[in-house]
């Protein structure tokens, strides 16, 4: 587990180093800041739930996102994080961020999660919009790795669990996006 952790540490010591720019800096600080909470999916959901008020369809698509949002929140924030509990590593490396120190556990990413359970949603719904979400979700990830507030490990458990509880959610709730109700 060591040997992890030292190869998580290298390598975000060399991508701060590499990528470092002030207006870089602004940018990842901006796109991380339109995950704080999962308040922007958490409003396209509720925009597709408003809009299923005149078409039934986009009801479905609302309920998809949310429920796909909530599943990851339970699994990701309210299991994981706790019972990881694993130390941010501006904490461990001891260098400065560019953000608020954060709160919680780093593992796993938060942010990356619920974008990628965000993204795999939309794509049920959109292969177009799902394909602009995953980008966003991969610059969300980066952005997060960027400000020094997560490990590369972090990053990637996020996606799969955002990935995982989306498509868990498309299957118990037999909700595709597509078809309407």
């Amino acid at each position: 587990m060591e040997w992890i952790l030292e190869m998580d540490g290298q390598f975000l010591l060399w991508l701060r180093g590499i990528f470092a720019h002030p207006l870089m800096d602004q940018i990842m600080i901006f796109i991380s800041a339109l995950g704080d909470g999962g308040f922007l999916w958490i409003a396209l959901g509720v925009l597709f739930l408003l809009m299923g008020w005149k078409h039934k369809i986009w009801r479905k698509r609302g309920l998809l996102l949310l429920f796909s949002l909530a599943a990851n929140a339970l699994v990701c924030n309210l299991l994981l994080k706790p019972l990881v509990n694993r130390i941010r590593p501006y904490d461990l490396l001891g260098y400065d961020i560019l953000i608020p120190p954060v709160g919680d556990a780093s593992f796993p990413s938060g942010h990356t999660s619920a974008s990628f359970a965000a993204a795999t949603a939309l794509y049920a719904i959109d292969k177009r919009w799902g394909t602009a979400a995953y980008v966003f979700a991969a610059l969300m990830g980066f952005s997060r790795l960027y400000l020094g507030v997560h490990f590369p490990t972090d990053v990637l458990a996020g996606a799969a669990i955002g990935v995982f509880m989306a498509k868990a959610v498309q299957r118990v709730f037999r909700i595709d996006g597509t078809q309407s109700i």
